[in-house]
Protein backbone atom coordinates (compact mmCIF):
# COMPACT_ATOMS: atom_id res chain seq x y z
CA UNK A 1 0.00 0.00 0.00
CA UNK A 2 1.31 3.44 -0.87
CA UNK A 3 2.25 5.67 2.00
CA UNK A 4 0.93 9.21 1.83
CA UNK A 5 2.86 11.51 4.12
CA UNK A 6 0.88 14.46 5.37
CA UNK A 7 2.50 17.78 6.09
CA UNK A 8 2.13 18.68 9.76
CA UNK A 9 1.62 22.36 8.88
CA UNK A 10 -0.38 22.49 5.62
CA UNK A 11 0.51 26.14 5.06
CA UNK A 12 4.17 25.05 4.72
CA UNK A 13 3.45 23.19 1.45
CA UNK A 14 4.61 26.06 -0.78
CA UNK A 15 7.92 26.48 1.06
CA UNK A 16 8.55 22.72 1.04
CA UNK A 17 7.95 22.68 -2.71
CA UNK A 18 10.46 25.52 -3.14
CA UNK A 19 12.95 23.63 -0.97
CA UNK A 20 12.53 20.49 -3.09
CA UNK A 21 13.23 22.41 -6.29
CA UNK A 22 16.23 24.27 -4.83
CA UNK A 23 17.85 21.19 -3.30
CA UNK A 24 17.50 19.09 -6.44
CA UNK A 25 18.83 21.90 -8.66
CA UNK A 26 21.83 22.21 -6.33
CA UNK A 27 22.42 18.49 -6.82
CA UNK A 28 22.71 19.05 -10.55
CA UNK A 29 19.32 17.92 -11.79
CA UNK A 30 18.21 19.81 -14.88
CA UNK A 31 14.59 20.46 -14.02
CA UNK A 32 12.47 21.25 -17.05
CA UNK A 33 9.86 23.16 -15.07
CA UNK A 34 9.26 24.79 -11.70
CA UNK A 35 6.64 22.20 -10.84
CA UNK A 36 7.90 20.29 -7.77
CA UNK A 37 5.98 17.17 -8.86
CA UNK A 38 8.21 16.96 -11.95
CA UNK A 39 11.30 16.35 -9.80
CA UNK A 40 10.49 12.64 -9.47
CA UNK A 41 10.29 12.28 -13.25
CA UNK A 42 13.72 13.87 -13.66
CA UNK A 43 15.24 11.53 -11.07
CA UNK A 44 13.55 8.49 -12.65
CA UNK A 45 14.75 9.49 -16.11
CA UNK A 46 18.34 9.82 -14.89
CA UNK A 47 18.13 6.36 -13.28
CA UNK A 48 16.42 4.84 -16.37
CA UNK A 49 13.38 3.89 -14.31
CA UNK A 50 10.12 3.91 -16.31
CA UNK A 51 8.01 6.34 -14.27
CA UNK A 52 4.87 7.53 -16.05
CA UNK A 53 2.31 10.18 -15.30
CA UNK A 54 -0.56 8.22 -13.77
CA UNK A 55 -0.51 4.56 -12.79
CA UNK A 56 2.90 3.10 -11.92
CA UNK A 57 1.85 -0.13 -10.23
CA UNK A 58 4.45 -2.17 -12.07
CA UNK A 59 7.33 -0.35 -10.37
CA UNK A 60 9.08 -2.38 -7.71
CA UNK A 61 9.50 -0.97 -4.22
CA UNK A 62 13.24 -0.83 -4.90
CA UNK A 63 12.66 1.33 -7.99
CA UNK A 64 10.29 3.62 -6.10
CA UNK A 65 12.86 3.95 -3.31
CA UNK A 66 15.60 4.85 -5.78
CA UNK A 67 13.40 7.68 -7.04
CA UNK A 68 12.07 9.01 -3.74
CA UNK A 69 15.14 8.39 -1.61
CA UNK A 70 17.40 11.04 -3.13
CA UNK A 71 14.60 13.60 -3.10
CA UNK A 72 13.44 13.14 0.49
CA UNK A 73 16.93 12.45 1.81
CA UNK A 74 18.30 15.65 0.29
CA UNK A 75 15.42 17.67 1.68
CA UNK A 76 15.90 16.27 5.19
CA UNK A 77 19.65 16.88 5.05
CA UNK A 78 19.05 20.51 4.04
CA UNK A 79 16.41 21.05 6.76
CA UNK A 80 18.83 19.70 9.38
CA UNK A 81 21.55 22.03 8.08
CA UNK A 82 19.14 24.98 8.24
CA UNK A 83 18.14 24.10 11.82
CA UNK A 84 21.79 23.83 12.86
CA UNK A 85 22.49 27.25 11.34
CA UNK A 86 19.58 28.73 13.29
CA UNK A 87 20.80 27.17 16.54
CA UNK A 88 24.30 28.55 16.00
CA UNK A 89 22.87 32.07 15.68
CA UNK A 90 21.38 31.92 19.18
Amino acid sequence: MAQKNKILVPSAREELDKLKLRVMKEQGYKLKSNNPDDVKYEVAEELSIPLNNGYNGKLTSAQAGKIGGPIGGSMVKEMVRMAQDQMMKR
